[in-house]
């Protein structure tokens, strides 16, 4: 029970944390590496933080399952593009068109899996569509993401629901390395996308010690620090409990945004957003319905 209470607390504060990460990309930025280069600098450096351990236990990798390594680098492929859609994007409509997500996922589960597909997870897809048709085509346009920040956590967010089954089914690396993982493949991707993005950026001689406290302390807190509990964490809980507490990053994103940044969403990104929110929360519900079942059954 406590390891379980613990591992809840640590989720929770994980999403919270995540919520005002758009902080210090857009401070990384302003300083002067845009665009994808900040994000590979935050992850380079969270790479070299972690690499001590992985080489201090080398045998933390060898002979690991292919396909769960390549997924944990995939998962940061993927964060990777959600970290860069806040320099593109309103942060509401990025964290939200990431938490997109849960609807790729069933669909991955039902026809790339073949597994069975309970009648509420079918439910959230609908919901979940209607919702993104809503706050993407509210206003009368296409429904599809409108900015280049919102294509990136939509990708993000398609490219994560297929790292997060291979992790799931596969991954067998311990939560350091997979953060080193982690870090490794946001870093590659960032840097291979950085020079289509923004020019290589320059920096003022004032602005170093800044951009250089910055990039630490993000590298170190949010992708080192907070990516290893969440990993910790998220072995000790059901996906169910995970998905929903993780949710608290949309609130904490959102409020964040409006209250710093003074943005705000529109009647139809708010309907839509409370509905692709709502689809999360459909998904999940069954597998947790289901694992309560089994824990009860164990304990008989």
């Amino acid at each position: 029970m406590g390891k379980t209470v613990l591992a809840s607390a640590v989720v929770l504060l994980t999403g919270i944390f995540w919520g005002v990460y758009w902080v210090p990309v857009r401070e990384v930025a302003r300083l002067g590496l845009d665009g994808a280069w900040g994000t590979g600098a935050i992850t380079l450096a969270a790479a070299l933080f972690l690499l001590p351990f992985v080489l201090a236990n080398r045998g933390a990798l060898r002979g690991r399952d292919v396909v769960g390594v390549l997924s944990v680098a995939l998962g940061g492929a993927a964060f990777a593009l959600y970290s860069i859609g806040f320099l593109y994007g309103k942060v509401a409509l990025v964290v939200l068109l990431w938490f997109f997500s849960p609807v790729w996922s069933v669909l991955i589960a039902r026809y790339l899996l073949r597994l069975q597909v309970p009648l509420l997870r079918l439910i959230a897809i609908a919901v979940g569509l209607a919702g993104l048709f809503i706050m993407l085509g509210g206003d009368g346009g296409l429904p599809v993401p409108g900015d280049l920040g919102e294509w990136m956590a939509f990708i993000g967010g398609f490219i994560w629901a297929f790292a997060t089954a291979g992790m799931r089914l596969r991954s067998d690396v311990t939560p350091l390395p997979s953060a080193f993982l982690f870090a490794l493949g946001a870093t590659v991707t960032s840097l291979a996308s950085a020079p289509f993005l923004e020019p290589f950026p320059t920096i003022a001689q004032p602005d170093l010690p800044a951009v250089a406290m910055t990039v630490l302390m993000t590298g170190a807190f949010w992708w080192v620090l907070s990516i290893a509990a969440l990993m910790w964490a998220a072995v000790r809980l059901d996906p169910a409990r995970v998905g929903i507490l993780l949710m608290t990053e949309v609130v904490f994103g959102a409020a964040s945004a409006a209250i710093f940044a003074g943005e705000s969403l529109s009647a139809s990104e708010l309907a839509g957003g409370a509905l692709v929110i709502l689809s999360g929360l459909l998904e999940v519900w069954p597998t947790a319905a289901g694992s309560e079942r089994g824990t009860e059954s164990r304990r008989a």
